[in-house]
């Protein structure tokens, strides 16, 4: 199988065309193939007016060194380099030599497809005596308990929180009705937080060994759309979500896995620095020497439990900042052309960064094209906000984070400093927004000028409750005020009617990440806790969806290893 890179092609091209993409660039004939598919798919907007699909696509060929050989010898390929072949479009590699191979070219955009196929690292054994215990059934855990599972090892997945369907029902009792379940929310309960987000499956974390191919592969299996195995930036969205996490939870069960709603983890029951087992709220005990702990970003109670008990943790760097709405269709102008609204490319996202002159740095963060600003707390007496999107991404706003790094300088303290700085920002917009869980808002051009917002413009904001006009400059730190005020002028620059004056800022958004992290060594277990395993996103090792199930496959692994070799 050849990997071939950069194949461009126009937005409105056929099947056919691309397949003469193939045949021009192997230089072969229609015969010689044996069949290809679609690794990734995405589009170089970088030109507005003439924007393309670029192509990776695996092709099989009828006799692959015999055409590598005449492919050495091709004077449209010849570099006058040493032999290698690119590897995605940078890093190069040596080329398998066969006979008679030129070795003084290249062969741009052609490699050897790498094998993506997952392996398992070892299978139970059959005299299984302890089951591993997953804590939390976000992305991480359920990932970790899935190939657990798939190994035989039959996990015992507890969440505090519960079934993905009954905690939809209760996430809309606050969206609706202004009523909090602070154990069934955005933040708690099956899926974890990114039930109730773009459900972006795309990351910047090093894959080498191709783990996240294997999450979007359990994702299809589990009815997502097949198009996430290629799209450049793949999402599920929200509701299909529901459904995909549902399937995902039957097939551990029928694995022998098992998974168990309002189980909260009162305590981890340690001794002489190991892991003995967990404390439920019922009072139940449960014995195990290996236990995952994938709680999320925001399982603040569990931090605070394991600072009690001396597992290590540390502060770390995190963001806060507002929820900013445009309208979708300015969003696609700016960045689509006249190819805006073209159902190819669907809603148009961006990705912004400033540098400013006081030293932080601002950013856009969870872009969701077409999609809503969501009430995400989690405790009483607090406002946090969040973005989501449907697969459809079809509603009028365009929505995203407008945040600004913080480090542990700015909450200094012990490890849980970082959760009390959260909670004041989050306390304050409760006040502001009237305290009732709704936010506080501010138009663009009202909070670039200093001066409280009063009516809404042209943009109507998403947020539910609802959004309660006022001044944000008391929402934030004075620092973040000052460094979102510098960003979104520069914003404007890149993006034409970014700093709209009727554009609508939504407070608050502290929940970018953990707020500290629970340190583990290169065996995946805490650094002074043996058999336990801090992962994903809670722990300070993940952010975001795919990342997370990237990071829960780890730990499953290290945990599997270290049943199987004792």
């Amino acid at each position: 199988m050849l990997r071939l890179t950069e194949i461009k092609l126009p937005l409105d091209h056929s099947a056919d065309e691309l397949k003469a993409a193939i045949l021009k660039r192997l230089g072969i004939a229609a015969n010689e193939i044996v069949g290809y598919t679609i690794f990734r798919r995405g589009f170089d907007a970088r030109r507005p007016s003439a924007i393309h699909f670029v192509y990776t696509l695996d092709v099989e060929v009828q006799n692959e060194a015999a055409l590598l050989k005449r492919l050495n010898n091709a004077p449209h390929l010849q570099q006058g380099k040493a032999a290698s072949i690119t590897k995605g479009g940078g890093a190069r590699r040596q080329l398998p030599q066969t006979a008679g191979s030129a070795s003084n070219v290249s062969l741009p955009h052609i490699a050897p497809a790498p094998d993506i196929q997952y392996q398992f690292v070892t299978q139970a054994p059959k005299n299984l005596v302890e089951r591993p215990i997953v804590i939390g059934t976000g992305p991480c855990g359920i990932f970790a308990g899935l190939l657990l599972a798939q190994m035989g090892f039959r996990p015992i997945i507890l969440e505090r929180g519960k079934a993905v369907r009954e905690r939809t029902k209760d996430t809309f009792g606050l969206w609706r009705q202004g009523k909090l379940d602070p154990e069934s929310n955005v933040q708690f309960g099956e899926g974890g937080a990114g039930t109730f987000s773009d459900g972006k499956l795309h990351s910047q974390v090093k894959d080498p060994k191709h783990y996240g191919r294997k999450v979007l592969t359990e994702y299809v299996k589990a009815g997502a759309p097949a198009e996430i195995l290629y799209v450049s930036k793949p999402h599920i969205g929200t509701f299909r979500l529901v459904g995909v996490v549902e399937e995902i939870r039957h097939t551990i069960e029928q694995l022998g896995g098992e998974i168990r709603f309002h189980s909260k983890v009162d305590d981890i029951v340690i001794e002489d620095g190991r892991v003995r087992g967990v404390a439920l709220a019922s009072g139940e005990r449960i014995d195990s020497s290996h236990v995952v702990l994938a709680v999320g970003h925001s399982a603040r109670d569990t931090f605070e439990m394991l600072h009690k008990r001396g597992v290590y943790l540390e502060a770390k760097p995190f963001s806060v900042g507002f929820r900013i709405e445009h309208p979708q269709s300015l969003i696609d102008r700016a960045r689509l052309g006249r190819n805006a609204g073209n159902p190819l490319l669907g809603a148009a996202d961006y990705k912004l960064v400033h540098h400013c002159s006081n030293g932080r740095s601002v950013y856009s963060f969870c872009m969701c094209p077409g999609g809503t600003v969501v009430a995400a707390t989690s405790e009483e007496g607090r406002v946090v906000t969040n973005g989501m999107s449907q697969y459809s991404r079809n509603e009028r706003n365009a929505n995203s984070g407008i945040v600004v790094g913080i480090t542990p300088g700015d909450y200094p303290g012990d490890a849980l400093a970082g959760i009390a700085f959260q909670r004041q920002w989050e306390s304050r917009a409760f006040e502001l927004g009237g305290k009732n869980y709704c936010a506080p808002g501010q138009l663009v051009g009202d909070f670039l000028a200093g001066r409280p917002s009063t009516t809404l413009g042209a943009v109507q904001p998403s947020y539910t409750p609802g959004v309660h006009l006022t001044d944000l400059s008391s929402a934030l730190p004075d620092y973040a005020i000052a460094a979102i005020r510098e960003a979104l002028p520069a914003f404007e620059k890149q993006i034409k009617g970014f700093a709209l004056h009727d554009a609508v800022l939504t407070g608050v958004e502290t929940r970018t990440s953990s707020p500290l992290r629970i340190k583990r060594g290169d065996d995946f277990q805490s650094i002074n806790t043996v058999g336990l395993y801090p992962a994903g996103e809670g722990a300070g090792y993940a952010g975001g969806i795919l990342s997370a199930a990237i990071d829960g496959i780890e730990v499953a692994e290290a945990v599997a290893l270290a049943i199987s070799q004792h």
